[in-house]
């Protein structure tokens, strides 16, 4: 007996390319995070269509819950000329991997990486040369260094034991926290509301909060005439919630 029916329905809707357009000039690999309905794969999906029909650039999405670019065999338009994997919901690592190896993409997306085994699919991509945007769960960057199953898309984080000297050097204890190696991805924007973006330099931004410490970010929102305002440097305890 059906007790209940949901239906999520995917709609292209463009104008959030430009909170990040000047990102992804730089060819290199974004990270978002934001709770559910603030418009993660809605941004995902003009990204690939941008990045494909605007910059040129080979672009492969593993959609393996297939709310990017539709159901079926055909893509839904609003991707442009990228290419969609055929989904297999429960080895979406193996999915990403093969995408490399047999497509030779310049650009991967991945909607909701959740597991241990696709973060670290996600790594060995970039070292590969290939720019990821990817969503996962978590609100905030403190989410995703606090995630075990997650923490290596920031770079992992480890407990260290200093000796004496280093210690007193660094005035701080002997048993710390550190970043295990370089993250995944260059950015992490945390989506706080659909027009309030927290842009991270993640490697910066990650080894600061480990000191216990706030790092400096920039906050991209939109004016009442939605134009798009950044503002840089800003103390990430200062943002809104």
């Amino acid at each position: 007996m059906i007790v209940g029916l949901t239906c999520r329905v995917g709609r292209a809707v463009s104008g959030h390319i430009d909170m990040v357009h000047d990102l992804l000039q730089y060819g290199k690999s974004i990270l978002f995070v934001g709770k559910p309905g603030v418009g993660k794969t809605t941004v995902l999906r003009e990204i690939a269509h941008v990045l494909s029909d605007k910059f040129h650039k080979r672009v492969v999405i593993v959609d393996t819950s297939n709310e990017i670019a539709g159901d079926g065999n055909i893509p839904h338009v609003a991707i442009g000329g990228a290419r969609m994997q055929v989904p297999e919901p429960s080895m979406q690592h193996k999915v990403m991997l093969e995408a490399v190896e047999n497509h030779m993409p310049e650009v991967i997306i991945v909607d909701e990486i959740g597991t241990e085994t696709e973060a670290l699919a996600c790594r060995s991509i970039a070292q590969r040369g290939v720019m990821l945007i990817a969503t996962a769960h978590g609100q905030q960057l403190e989410n995703i260094m606090k995630n075990r199953t997650l923490s290596d898309l920031i770079g992992g984080v480890e407990t260290v034991t200093l000796g004496d000297e280093e210690a007193k050097t660094r005035k701080c204890q002997k048993t710390i926290l550190e970043r295990q190696a370089p993250p995944t991805f260059e950015f992490l924007i945390e989506m706080r509301h659909r027009h309030y973006w927290v842009t991270h330099q993640t490697e910066k931004s990650v080894d600061i909060l480990l000191r216990g410490k706030s790092p400096q970010v920039e906050v991209r929102t939109r004016d009442d005439n939605l134009k798009v305002v950044i503002e840089r440097s800003k103390a990430y305890d200062k943002c809104d919630a």
